[in-house]
């Protein structure tokens, strides 16, 4: 699904570039995605991905890995039965194809800058 990540700049995913943070929720893609926090993920940045119920979070958490989870927002989406993968957005992007292809219910969030 997601064909290519340049680091820091843009991912394409299905032949449409994308410039800005986004999350991927089943086969829609939700651009300009905006946490409240800026580099802090917080419980209501992922309240439609939690409302989808995918089996699995995929967090790319930037090119340098500087977005953050907090304890308490990954044991909540544990909670919802959803397992979290988190990793700096090339390896989160790799990640989430793999699942994908495999046929997972698979969901990501991914900042795409630093």
């Amino acid at each position: 699904m997601i064909e290519h990540y340049a680091t820091g700049s843009y991912m394409k995913i299905a032949g449409k570039s994308y410039h800005q943070d986004l999350k991927i929720i089943g086969d829609r893609v939700k651009e300009n995605w905006w946490r409240n926090q800026g580099h802090r993920l917080d419980i209501d940045d992922i309240a439609d991905i939690l409302s989808a119920k995918p089996e699995v979070l995929v967090i790319g958490t930037g090119y340098a890995g500087n977005l953050r989870i907090p304890a308490d927002v990954r044991t909540a989406i544990e909670n919802h039965d959803i397992s979290v993968v988190a990793h700096e957005t090339a390896k989160a992007a790799t990640i989430f194809n793999r699942l994908y292809n495999e046929g997972k219910d698979v969901a990501g969030a991914f900042h795409l800058t630093c």
